[in-house]
Parts: C-alpha cells; sequence; structure tokens
C-alpha cells in the first residue's frame, strides 16, 4: 500500500507544480518565443525587436535608458547592441559630452527590419490569445501589466 500512496503523492505534487504562476508564465513564454522565431524569422530576438523600436522612437537614446524603456538587464544591453550593430542596424556613437557614453541611433537596415517583420510580430499576438476569447484577452493583458509592474515597482526600492 505504500507504494501507490508514494506514486499518489508524487502525481499530486506534478500536478500542482504544473499550475504554479511561475512555471505556466515560463511555458508561455517559451510558446511565445516559438512563435517569435516561426514568424520573424530566427535572425531577430524578441529583445533585439523591442530594442529597435525603442531606438526608432528615441533616436540618440543611450544603452542605460534603453533598458530602462525594453525593461532589460543593463549588464547585458550591450551585447545585444553589439550583434544588433554587427547585422548594420544600429550605429553607437559616442556622446558629445562623454565619449563614454554611446548614443544610439537606427540605421537603414534596422528601419528595414522592422517593416520586414512588423507582420509576423502582430502575427504572434494574435496566435498568442486566439485561444482566448476578446474579453479574455484584455483581461489577461491586463493582469500581466500588473504583474510587471509590480516587479518594476521591486526593482525600483
Amino acid at each position: 500500500m505504500a507504494p501507490s500512496s508514494t506514486a499518489a503523492k508524487r502525481q499530486k505534487v506534478r500536478e500542482s507544480f504544473s499550475r504554479l504562476p511561475g512555471h505556466l508564465i515560463r511555458r508561455v513564454h517559451q510558446v511565445s518565443t516559438a512563435y517569435f522565431a516561426e514568424e520573424c524569422g530566427g535572425d531577430l530576438t524578441a529583445v533585439q525587436y523591442a530594442a529597435l523600436v525603442a531606438i526608432g522612437s528615441h533616436p540618440g537614446i543611450d544603452a542605460t535608458r534603453l533598458s530602462e524603456i525594453i525593461h532589460f538587464d543593463r549588464s547585458t544591453i550591450g551585447d545585444v547592441l553589439d550583434r544588433m550593430a554587427g547585422k548594420g542596424w544600429v550605429l553607437r556613437q559616442p556622446a558629445p559630452g562623454d565619449r563614454r557614453v554611446k548614443l544610439l541611433e537606427l540605421l537603414p537596415a534596422g528601419h528595414q527590419m522592422l517593416q520586414q517583420v512588423e507582420p509576423g510580430v502582430r502575427r504572434v499576438q494574435e496566435r498568442l490569445l486566439a485561444r482566448l476569447s476578446a474579453d479574455e484577452g484584455r483581461t489577461l493583458l491586463r493582469l500581466l501589466a500588473k504583474m510587471a509592474d509590480a516587479g518594476a515597482d521591486e526593482d525600483d526600492e
């Protein structure tokens, strides 16, 4: 009788784990990443897309401010920017008043990449919400924003 009790306990742990918010968020992130790769190709990541959009919207932005806008770790944004510069998407130039600060500009190839992937990015969002009703989709987005904003508030403390 003990083995079946142990098996039942293991099954209960597996079932409870599969409904933990962190686990579900990780799984949805995996789905989102796979959709992004399928729809936008393997040459551009979601982080690079966010960076391109932000740089295009804020010409001359520096890397620190960029990392704040796209909520990405400051210590690794430089690697992302190096890869994007290597692909000819962005230009990094020293700031006139402080050569240690690099100002970012979107190059024509970066603009072209944004135009090229925009339909795919829209399809990713549609696919992510496809199983939800319109009301459920709005609710999910509101709750995700609330959770993300709570994390950002904790980072500021």
